[in-house]
């Protein structure tokens, strides 16, 4: 059981008259409640089953211009005491920073809407069990899948966020996630793949078996790749992998970035990133949505963000901190963004397909290969060839390589966005990168 509001709001309060007693000039608390249950079976037997239930305050007290922050799960108030009084001598001895302060009043939110955020139910774990036994069943249909992973994970939050300058609040959320990884092998050889899904509601979830038979087909459909030949060709990329660009995006116009001057997309604002056809929105007020909030880390209200409109970089995600560094305003993204998403392209998947004669089209990459100081792209990746806008054989051990600047520039999108993510992007396509024979497959062969 989620504890109340007004629990969280008791041992927000304390912790800010305390702090103010002991010579704190001002103070930043949240307190956060949380209970997850996950399930996990593998080959059609429970794995593992676990119940977390925990409780966290986050307390940042300023004098002046020095500023320290310290974390507890304990929030006895004997506890609390001696938190409070670290942190408060922390903050004495602490560098003095003229750009630390708690946001302007006047950016603080006004109003917690209903975003619809929060799933009262509970799913049993007899219901889980039952749930995943049925992912398993359907992703073991075929005798190719040789092996199955499946999990169910309920969370349940609940937090405070309250300041010295007047700002409290704070709201309940939920998520229900599933997922399942299959293993296909034919001749020895052997392909992975998985499928995964996450709501706000219990009702909204995948089906089971919708979620068992997509992962099977994925890896069964991997098997038998072929190896290709270093080029240069345009590269579609799967929507579970397209959102990554946007990622990385998010990540380069982060105001620490922009005021560090390690972002290869510093000194950009108003230039034209990507092709005019691009819009770019960051919007933190669609109902349900994973990455949906009233307001952000520091308690700013948040709204709807237009980063590139037209092609045109036009924000950068700004907190209070960097945003003094660089005399610019906080816009409610410190914590960075929540519902990033491409606007829809016009072309539809099969006509993306079709737009050229051959192409390679990426559903799995390896590791985080993007550098936001130069902009270099760099990954392992599996997929498949197009040819004629067909899928013709699968192909795997590869690298592709290129630029973010060049990359961005050469963006088309279909029209399938789906809002399945905190970040969503629908198929898109980079032309002209670079393709290669992946270096650890050349080192596999010289051992």
């Amino acid at each position: 059981m989620i504890r109340d509001q007004e629990f969280l709001k008791d041992i927000a309060s304390y912790c800010i008259e305390n702090s103010k007693k002991l010579g704190a000039t001002d103070v930043g608390v949240k307190v956060i409640h949380s209970v997850s249950e996950n399930v996990s079976f593998r080959n059609k037997k429970l794995d593992e089953s676990n119940r977390a239930d925990s409780f966290a305050v986050n307390l940042t007290t300023y004098i002046e211009k020095k500023k320290s922050s310290i974390n507890s799960s304990d929030l006895s108030k004997s506890n609390l005491e001696k938190l409070i009084e670290r942190c408060i001598d922390a903050t004495k001895i602490t560098p003095s920073d003229e750009n630390n302060s708690l946001p302007d009043k006047d950016l603080m939110s006004k109003e917690i809407r209903d975003l619809n955020l929060y799933d009262e139910t509970h799913y049993p774990n007899d219901k889980k069990i039952e749930f995943l036994k049925k992912v398993e069943e359907t992703a073991s249909t075929d005798e190719k899948i040789v092996n199955t992973e499946a999990g169910f994970t309920e969370n349940k939050n609940n937090f405070i966020l309250a300041n010295s300058n007047g700002f409290l609040g704070g709201y309940k959320t939920s998520n229900f996630s599933s997922s399942c990884v299959a293993v296909s092998r034919i001749n020895g050889a052997m392909e992975r793949d998985y499928e995964f899904g996450s709501t706000r509601f219990l009702q909204d979830m995948m089906k089971p078996e919708e979620i068992g038979k997509i992962a099977a087909d994925k890896a069964i459909k991997k098997l038998g790749p072929k190896k290709i030949k270093s080029e240069k060709i345009g590269v579609i990329f799967d929507k579970r992998i397209s959102k990554g660009i946007l990622s990385t995006l998010a990540s380069a116009i982060s105001a620490s970035a922009i005021a560090r001057g390690t972002s290869f997309l510093k000194d950009q604002i108003n230039s034209e990133v990507f092709p005019n056809s691009i819009n770019i929105i960051d919007d933190p007020k669609i109902e349900k949505g994973l990455g949906s909030q009233n307001f952000d880390s520091e308690g700013v209200e948040t709204n709807s963000l237009k980063l590139v409109e037209n092609g045109i970089l036009k924000n950068y995600l700004i907190d209070t901190y960097y945003g003094k560094k660089l005399n610019l305003k906080s816009n409610g993204r410190s914590g960075g963004t929540t519902n990033l998403y491409f606007e829809n392209g016009t072309l539809s998947f099969k006509d993306l397909l079709n737009s050229e004669k051959k192409f390679l089209y990426i559903t799995e990459t390896i590791g985080h290969g993007g550098n936001i100081i130069t902009g270099d792209y760099s990954v392992g990746a599996s997929g498949f060839m197009v040819e004629d806008g067909e899928l013709t054989y699968p192909v795997s051990e590869i690298t592709i390589a290129g630029n973010f600047k060049e990359m961005f520039k050469n963006i088309t999108l279909a029209n399938d966005l789906e809002m399945k993510y905190s970040t969503n992007a629908p198929t898109l396509l980079i032309n002209q990168m670079t393709v290669a024979v992946s270096y650890t497959h050349l080192r596999a062969h010289e051992t």
